[in-house]
């Protein structure tokens, strides 16, 4: 994997406790199995090189 993998364990955990919607041991099991999923999913469009002056995304302003 990556450098940047997350400890998803522990993320979950501190995302429980900011969102104040506990767990069971069964969901946050299968939570780390898709959270590992979709950044497994992500990594090769994250990798992906942008040209030095392109932005990632648009900026819309009112």
């Amino acid at each position: 994997m990556s450098d940047n993998t997350l400890d998803w364990p522990t993320y979950i955990r501190l995302m429980e406790q900011l969102l104040a919607g506990p767990l069971d041991d069964a969901r946050r099991a299968e939570l780390e199995v898709q959270l590992t999923r979709i950044a497994a999913m992500a990594q090769p469009l994250m990798a992906f090189p942008l040209p030095h002056r392109q932005e990632g995304a648009g900026e819309y302003r009112l």
